[in-house]
């Protein structure tokens, strides 16, 4: 697969090409309007998913060196993981229809070789609580987000 286009010496092409799209769906989806559909959802887990693989590989590798930075980067990972349940929580909420009502989106599992779309958001989330489980404790998961403990200078 080619690199996304990069200006020269760039180190991370595709988180800036991931962030790129998040941004242009954002502009495209508000002007379609609607309200999200569980296909929606399961994209924006799989994202939520990847960004907290993400943060917990720089969390073990900027650790040792950085300690607080550290321990920022494990919060950001804890809040990613309580952004990607509530995504799940709300996709299992929604209604297996499309969103004109018509049929059903979920067709059984003897119709589709992979089974239900709903079957590849729930092994994502139960391969991430692995990792989950071994960076962070229930306390930690369950804890309310607090304000911003650094001070940003400029």
């Amino acid at each position: 697969m080619p690199l996304p286009h990069a200006a020269p010496g760039e180190s991370h092409p595709y988180l800036r090409a991931a962030s790129a799209g998040l941004r242009r769906h954002t502009t495209t989806s508000r002007n379609a309007g609607g309200a999200a559909d569980r296909a929606h959802l399961d994209l924006l887990h799989a994202h939520l998913i990847a960004c907290h693989h993400l943060v917990d590989q720089l969390d073990t590798a900027t650790r040792p060196s950085s300690p607080a930075g550290g321990r920022h980067l494990a919060t950001v990972r804890t809040r990613l993981w309580q952004a990607a349940a509530a995504v799940h929580d709300a996709f299992h909420t929604l209604p297996l229809t499309d969103r004109a009502g018509t049929r059903e989106v979920c067709d059984p599992p003897a119709r589709l070789v992979g089974g239900p779309p709903f079957v590849t958001i729930c092994q994502r989330h139960q391969a991430a609580v692995h990792t989950v489980r071994r960076t962070t404790t229930s306390a930690e998961i369950d804890a309310p987000i607090h304000g911003h403990t650094t001070t940003c200078t400029r």
